[in-house]
């Protein structure tokens, strides 16, 4: 419910509705053509990505004087739908670079740490990657069996991470690890790691389900020497710094999320009025008509939680809840809409001409990564018995 003092999401600025409108054109005229290819072969979107970063799409919300757009959460999520109703693969490599990397280093770190990555994150020249994820560590984060010895000027890194989104193309990753064991979670911290650092390996890409043109591996680290000057925050802050970013990025995925659902609703729309069955196009038919009416009802509803989490975080409310609602509805939306995108196609929806399989395949993930739908329910209904 909105209150007196909550922040107007009903209606858009004309600044906003451009970046809409532009993150529209550019996954139109850019990303739709080769997406398909790029889903079947696993290819990386290495040129389109490098355009998003040359149109500001890659640092949103970083302020202009280290290389970013500065323009605010609502706008990004707005241009997250529009990418993520084309290809959720380049969506997802944008919000991570955003959401975790960039607003991550510009909150918390220092000035030396924001001249020195966040330029070339904004650019697209470079792209990050955020590693919390472990094999004993997923919903789990307190359970880091990633190792940072302080020894002195350095730490020394030793572990393994799974599961990180750009992690055969990023050159710089935030990495959580365990200083002091005795402390659990006040004794994690969060090192910045270029990509040549001798010790650190990636792994092979996973063979995933869905949003297969962006990357996704293991991590090795064998006695990686990381200087201390590479440490974001104080000691025994990194779990704090994961909690709080995680936060942010539930609002990007629910806005990729929210995508395919609107994705899937424009598909299935166009097809209902141009297949004809019984002598009359679908679309005149009650049962799809239903199904339509289901599917923008949800996505209308989804959107509407997306703004009012990034109008949340834009107006400096405590956004935990209202983000955690927002992934938890967005993602479930987007998994109902594009199975209903595929019965709406019919025989045609099973092959990949017609995109719903995609879609159908990538929205599975929302429901799954930065905080399972059940971590959602857990954040929400600690929020809401308090």
């Amino acid at each position: 419910m909105q209150t007196a003092t909550s922040p107007n999401i009903y209606q858009l600025s004309e600044e906003q509705l451009a970046v809409r409108d532009a993150a529209r054109d550019f996954a139109q005229s850019e990303l739709w053509a080769g997406v398909i290819e790029r889903d079947e072969h696993q290819k990386f979107p290495a040129e389109q990505i490098k355009k998003m970063g040359e149109l500001g799409f890659m640092g949103m919300m970083v302020s202009p004087e280290y290389g970013g757009s500065g323009l605010d959460t609502v706008s990004y999520v707005l241009a997250m739908e529009e990418i993520s109703k084309v290809d959720a693969s380049c969506s997802v490599i944008m919000s991570v670079n955003n959401s975790l990397v960039c607003w991550g280093l510009e909150k918390y770190g220092t000035e030396e740490q924001k001249q020195k990555y966040l330029p070339r994150l904004c650019s697209g020249e470079i792209i990050g990657a955020f590693a919390l994820s472990e094999p004993e560590a997923g919903s789990d984060a307190t359970s880091q069996r990633t190792t940072a010895e302080d020894k002195g000027d350095h730490y020394l890194l030793n572990g393994t991470k799974n599961w990180i989104t750009n992690g055969t193309t990023a050159s710089v990753y935030l990495v959580i690890a365990q200083t002091n064991p005795e402390l659990k979670s006040r004794g994690i911290n969060v090192l910045i790691v270029d990509k040549d650092t001798p010790g650190f390996v990636q792994g092979p890409k996973e063979n995933k389900l869905g949003i297969r043109g962006s990357d996704t591996c293991s991590l090795m680290f064998t006695d990686v020497k990381v200087p201390k000057e590479n440490r974001i925050g104080d000691d025994g802050f990194g779990f704090k710094f994961a909690m709080q970013v995680l936060a942010g990025g539930r609002i990007g995925i629910a806005s990729q999320a929210l995508g395919i659902a609107s994705g899937s609703l424009e598909l299935s729309l166009k097809y209902a009025k141009e297949r004809k069955a019984f002598g009359v196009e679908i679309a005149k038919h009650q049962a799809i008509q239903f199904k339509l009416a289901d599917m923008a009802t949800n996505v209308d509803a989804a959107r509407l939680l997306c703004l009012q989490a990034a109008a949340d975080k834009d107006a400096g409310h405590d956004y935990g809840k209202s983000g955690a609602m927002a992934k938890l509805f967005a993602s479930k939306v987007a998994m109902d809409a594009a199975v209903e995108a595929v019965q709406i196609h019919g025989g045609y929806g099973f092959v990949k001409e017609y995109h719903v399989e995609r879609f159908m395949r990538d929205a599975k993930i929302t429901q799954i990564y930065e905080g399972t739908s059940e971590i959602q329910k857990i954040v929400i209904s600690r929020d809401i018995l308090k």
